[in-house]
């Protein structure tokens, strides 16, 4: 089979089971990652310049719910002492590249990730404790209302999930945003 460059792929775990590819091993950024030690990390690198890959590489990489060996073998990080962070941390991945459009679509576009993301861990929202069963109503509610343009109700819907990740794992919850500026940039 003849190789190819990943053009248009900004799924990492797609790119590497496609086995047709040629993928440049950046492994190591994980490790810098790690080794910072920020809670934050912001990478700012022009546009094309493979951003979009290396933060869906390293969600696959630290994504518990998943099993990611397969797809990082042969890889630095594979071989490095950092290599038993590999698939334990809860992480969340937003990408706002479809987030874009009048207030309507972006509103729509952004609950409809959220629910998204609630769907993948639904698992955790068994056992709630009263407050947080009312809390988690009322997310649920006001993600549902697809056509309701207001932020009201669910603007701290992440920190909520954030929260009921950290209780269920026991663990910082690790969460890459992607095309963080794209619904500013494309607003009409």
């Amino acid at each position: 089979m003849r190789k190819e460059l990943p053009i248009g792929i900004s799924n990492y775990r797609e790119a590497k089971e496609e086995k047709r590819y040629y993928i440049v091993d950046k492994s190591k950024m994980i490790e810098d990652f790690l080794k910072s030690g920020s809670k934050v990390t912001l990478i700012t690198r022009p546009r094309r310049f493979g951003k979009t890959l290396n933060m869906s590489m390293m969600a696959e990489f630290f994504d518990v719910t998943k099993d990611s060996k397969d797809i990082f073998e042969g890889t630095y990080i594979l071989e490095s002492e950092y290599v038993s962070y590999m698939n334990h941390y809860p992480t969340i991945f937003l990408s706002f590249a479809n987030i874009k459009g009048n207030k309507q679509s972006i509103m729509k576009g952004l609950k409809l990730m959220l629910l998204e993301i609630y769907e993948k861990y639904d698992y955790i929202f068994t056992k709630l404790n009263y407050y947080e069963s009312i809390v988690y109503d009322d997310v649920m509610s006001c993600l549902r209302e697809i056509k309701q343009t207001s932020l009201s109700g669910y603007e701290n819907s992440l920190v909520f999930l954030m929260d009921q990740l950290y209780k269920y794992y026991g663990k910082r919850v690790m969460v890459f945003i992607d095309e963080y500026d794209t619904p500013f940039m494309e607003a009409h």
